[in-house]
């Protein structure tokens, strides 16, 4: 699958901008609320997506993972910048049958094809986990721009389902979106260095593939800012292009979410448009 023209140009070295989507943001034309309103904000949500002994199971198997001796060095354990604190364990669909598990039983997988008009594949999985007193921010991004430059992905026909195994509180860390960013396309200055993940995987102010203070400031002001909360067992479905970010966490209240990113079979990843060599597999399954 090649492009002949690329539309979604990032990693400018001159002044980046902002310009519209030429993607729909759902591929059918689906007449549920539902998803007229994810199309609208570029998220939705649900309560009760998960039972509390799933949850209870998942957390149980996030544990088990983390202490696993076997996994101290295993590159798919991302760990706060000077701590032995989890911060993400990718590839989580892959680790546990328990997690997987909970994910179908969610009812993610059939909102991804409903919303991308195909049939889904996962193209990253990951637990970000913020623990009390110790989590740490995740800055502002569109998850489409990184893999469109650093993996390949053509088009943003992908979303995100997030599952909370805690609360997901104002105070905590919780995921904010600016609703209305997912039709847009926010390029990004500055060129990727090679291997850039290991080092952008734990900042939690990265230099390359973030938008600037400005474009997100106008973003802010022409359609503000939603805290994304809810109750453990709760999930919420996002644009992979939308702008989103989540605070650091101080308070003693831990925030734990398992992120299953599903991409359409239509959407097949091809070389990175940043020019740099493919990231690995748990990164971005091709």
């Amino acid at each position: 699958m090649t492009l002949a023209v690329d539309d979604y140009v990032t990693r400018v070295s001159g002044e980046p901008v902002i310009v519209d989507r030429p993607d729909p943001v759902v591929w059918t034309g689906s007449p549920d609320p539902e998803i007229e309103g994810f199309a609208e904000r570029g998220y939705l949500q649900r309560e009760g997506a998960l039972d509390d002994a799933r949850v209870a199971a998942c957390l149980a198997e996030i544990e088990r993972i983390g202490a696993d001796p076997a996994m101290a060095d295993d590159p798919r354990i991302i760990r706060e910048a000077g701590s032995d604190a989890v911060r993400s364990i990718f590839d989580v669909h892959a680790l546990s049958e328990v997690v997987w598990e909970a994910v179908e039983h969610s009812g993610a997988i059939d909102l991804a094809r409903e919303i991308l008009g195909s049939d889904v594949y996962v193209h990253q999985s990951r637990l970000n986990y913020k623990p009390g007193f110790a989590g740490g921010a995740f800055y502002w991004h569109s998850d489409f721009e990184t893999w469109h430059a650093e993996d390949g992905m053509p088009r943003p026909r992908a979303c995100s389902a997030s599952l909370a195994l805690t609360p997901n509180e104002t105070y905590n860390g919780p995921l904010m979106i600016l609703p209305g960013t997912q039709r847009y396309f926010v390029q990004c200055a500055g060129e990727t260095p090679e291997d850039y993940y290991k080092e952008s995987l734990v900042s939690t102010a990265p230099e390359v593939g973030v938008p600037s203070e400005e474009h997100i400031t106008e973003l802010y002001r022409r359609h503000g800012l939603d805290v994304l909360t809810g109750g453990a067992g709760s999930m919420t479905v996002f644009d992979c292009n939308a702008l989103h970010a989540s605070g650091g966490n101080i308070t003693p209240m831990p925030r734990a979410n398992v992120f299953v990113v599903f991409n359409s079979v239509e959407n097949e990843l091809v070389e990175p448009f940043a020019g740099t060599p493919p990231r690995p597999d748990f990164l971005a399954r091709r």
